[in-house]
């Protein structure tokens, strides 16, 4: 049973660690430091690529989080207790990520290649308007994933 609790506990800290890393540390370092790269291309480039990485581990971690759940919940309780909140919330995290995975970041690279420095693009360009509009979005699914993370910790 305790071996149940570390995955759940270890899939939870890569997650959301992962994600906290991702947000505070990792785009304002390089965004904002210019010793770090040129320009802003370059830094979108390698922030699409991490976050591309980190939705992976995202997307492994729900998966291992889920079923350790109910692993854990059937020898516990005998039963799997499939819509309990945790594995409710945890579901919607990993909806949020494969949404923000497999639909926005393909549209927004698709983007990214046509406009080349999206920063260098005027500001009521078609492209531009829609690549920020699918930024705000993909900023709109972390914080929601990551609220719900939160709450699953609680």
């Amino acid at each position: 049973m305790s071996f149940l609790r570390f995955l759940m506990l270890l899939s939870l800290v890569c997650w959301i660690g992962g994600l906290i890393f991702f947000a505070f540390v990792l785009a304002p370092t390089a965004f904002t430091i210019p010793d770090v790269l040129p320009n802003t291309h370059l830094a979108g480039n390698l922030v699409g690529r991490a976050l591309g990485k980190l939705h992976w581990i995202a997307i492994i971690s729900g998966i291992v989080f889920l079923i350790s759940s109910l692993v854990y919940s059937r020898f516990t309780d005998g039963t799997a207790h499939v819509f309990a909140a945790r594995h409710v919330l945890l579901c919607l995290m990993l909806a949020l990520t494969l949404i923000s995975q497999f639909g926005i970041i393909p549209r927004m690279d698709v983007l990214r290649a046509s406009l080349g420095d999206v920063r260098a693009a005027p500001v009521d360009n078609p492209e531009r308007i829609q690549f920020d509009a699918l930024h705000v979005c993909r900023l709109g699914w972390k914080v929601r994933c990551f609220c719900l993370g939160c709450w699953l910790c609680i």
